[in-house]
Parts: structure tokens; sequence; C-alpha cells
């Protein structure tokens, strides 16, 4: 019994370890094959001859004769995310195992596009303290890598792809980190180790409240705590949003902060509402922490549509919307917010941080434990 057990497992180690290393081979391709598509495309947009006939068609045009051709799968979006994904991950060409993966010919037709070796200094130079982008393809699916190409500070790209990796992070729970802003918690604390691995040791589920796009926000003096909770920086943000638009915001009166409002006696907060002396309507602000989602359009849209029905007085216009959050995509906005009753607007904040290059050192000390 005993020995036929031991032959039981070792099948049964046998085959997740060939599933797992067969995932990993999947996912390695779909990286470079996308990354190769990028490239294809960003070097036809600077060379190529018939380029202008296309113009700003040109992705809806490659999407169409793809499908002609039989290729169905790549759409006009995934064109613009593999052509961003090249332009921030040009050090994979340097990598092994893309040398590995390419044809010689791939590869002298890549490096001659980068003008060869002064090109390739430049790479390196501007990497050279991001993370080992070999180590990134072969432990990471694309899908973090679409993750990361949401965030505009190369900074903080380079901490969530170490934590990534360091951690061994689903792409859930690399964005379980960033809607929770771990960078900026990091930023923020003192003890940063401690806001690190508590973050680890936490296995509360993030709610799905996602965003993305610009707001110019900065918030004013957040001042440095032992640790940062999600809750406490909720609400220095929205302490910090009241000052912000009561100095800044021409005709905003502020009205209430955690504004009730009932359903069946089940209880629902709207972060900020003011009234708009010069719009004459309400104006409701729901503060994200992460990237916009849009289950954030429909919650809004029911505040307004009590609002329109319970709270606006005679002579008052409609009330409006306003979702503040950390990130969003342009294209999931236009969709959850098109067609909607009430008038939302989808809004981008930006937290300033306290020292750069103190986060940078902490990028690096996270990457020599691995």
């Amino acid at each position: 019994m005993q020995e036929i057990s031991l032959l039981i497992s070792k099948i049964g180690e046998t085959q997740v370890f060939f599933k797992n290393q067969a995932q990993r081979q999947v996912n390695v391709a779909l990286t470079l094959r996308n990354w190769l598509i990028g490239f294809y495309i960003s070097e036809y947009e600077l060379n190529g001859n018939d380029r202008a006939e296309y113009g700003k068609n040109l992705y809806k045009e490659i999407e169409k004769r793809l499908k002609n051709s039989g290729v169905e799968q790549i759409r006009e979006r995934h064109l613009y995310i593999c052509k961003d994904f090249y332009i921030t991950y040009q050090s994979i060409l340097l990598t092994a195992t893309a040398k590995l993966y390419l044809t010689e010919n791939q590869q002298n037709e890549i490096l001659r596009s980068l003008s060869a070796e002064s090109e390739n200094d430049d790479i390196n130079k501007e990497n050279h303290w991001s993370n080992d982008s070999n180590k990134l393809i072969n432990q990471l699916s694309f899908s973090h890598f679409i993750e990361f190409l949401k965030l505009e500070n190369k900074t903080k790209r380079t901490f969530y792809e170490t934590e990534a990796v360091k951690n061994n992070w689903s792409v859930r729970e690399l964005q379980r980190a960033i809607n929770s802003m771990l960078f900026e918690r990091t930023g923020l604390s003192k003890d940063k180790q401690k806001v690190l691995e508590e973050h680890q040791k936490s296995e509360k589920p993030q709610a799905e409240n996602f965003f993305r796009s610009p707001y110019i926000l900065e918030f004013l003096g957040l001042k440095e705590e032992n640790s940062y909770t999600e809750n406490q920086l909720e609400l220095s943000i929205i302490n910090h949003l009241q000052t912000f638009l009561l100095e800044l915001g021409k005709g905003f009166c502020f009205e209430a902060r955690q504004k009730r409002i009932t359903f069946d006696n089940t209880h629902y907060y709207i972060d900020l509402v003011f009234y708009h002396r010069i719009l004459r309507c309400n104006i409701l602000i729901d503060l994200k922490l992460g990237e916009f989602s849009h289950a954030d359009a429909g919650q809004m849209n029911v505040y307004l549509n009590y609002y329109n029905e319970n709270e606006k007085n005679e002579g008052d216009n409609p009330p409006i919307g306003i979702i503040l959050c950390a990130n969003k995509n342009e294209s999931l906005v236009k969709y959850a917010t098109t067609g909607l009753s009430q008038q939302i607007f989808v809004k981008k904040y930006m937290v300033s941080l306290p020292k750069e290059e103190e986060l940078k050192r902490i990028i690096e000390e996270e990457q020599d434990k691995f």
C-alpha cells in the first residue's frame, strides 16, 4: 500500500510540474508575440510608405485585414496595448529568453531598427535600476504586463514589478495591491517594510472599485505615519479633497460628508456632497482608491437618481456625479457611462509622494531579496 501510494504521488507531482512548465512556456510565447507585434507596428508607423493613407484608422485597418486573412483573435484595442508594451519594455530584446525564441533574422531586424549597439546602450542606461526583464517574462503573464502598462510613473511600475515577482502574485493579487495603493502607502509610512509585510499577511479581498485618467489633484502635506491602512489613507484623501475643492472650485458650496441614503433599511454613504451655485445643482463625489469599474458608474447613477427624486429643490438642475479614482480605462468609462439617465464624470487624481529617491532605494532592497 505504501509503495503504490508513493508511485501515485510521484506521478501526480510529475503531472503538476510539466503542466506548470507548459503553461509557463505558453505565457512566455504570448508575451514575446505581443512584444513583436508592438515592434512591427511601431516600425511601420515610422517607416511605412503608405502609413499616411490610413492615418488614425490604421489600427482598425490592421484588425480588418487580419480578420480577412483568418486571424480573428487580435482586436484593435489589443494592437494599441502591444505597441505600448513594446515602447515601455524595449529591453526585452536583450533577454536570454527572447534570443531563444526569436529567429536570427528577427533579432537582426530589430537591432537594425534600434540602431544596434548605441541604442542598446541607451536601453541599458535607462533601465540601470529596473527589474531584470528576463525574470519578468519568465515569471509573469502578459496579463500582469497589462496592469503594469496602466501605471504611468516608472518608479511605481518598477515597485509593483518587484513585488509581483518576489511574492509570485497572481494578476488578481497584483490588481489588489495597486487598487489598495500599496505603493503610495509604502511611500507615506515610516516603517515601509511593515506595510509590505502587513499587505502580504492580509487575506481580505479587495472591493471591486477600480479606476484611471487625469484630474489634477495634489494632496496637501499627507503626514508620515508608522504605517498607513487603506481606511486611513482614504480618510486623509477625503479631508484634503474638502479643503482642495473649497479653495479651488469656483461656485462649490460644501453640504455634507458621508451623506447617508437608505433603501429598505440598507444604508449607503456618498463621500462628499456639494451644491454648485453657478450650475444650480448638487455635485455628488465618490472617491475610489483603485481603478474605475463599471460598477462604480452604476452605483453613482443610483445616488443621482435618488437625489433627483428626493433631494432636488424647485428650480434646481439635475445633480451631477463625479467619480474620482486613482486609475481609469477610457474605453471602459465610455461604455459604462454612455446612456445613463444622469450625468457622470470620471476623473483621475494623483497623489504627490515624498521623495522618489527613497522609494527607489526600497525597490532596490526588495530586488536584492530574490
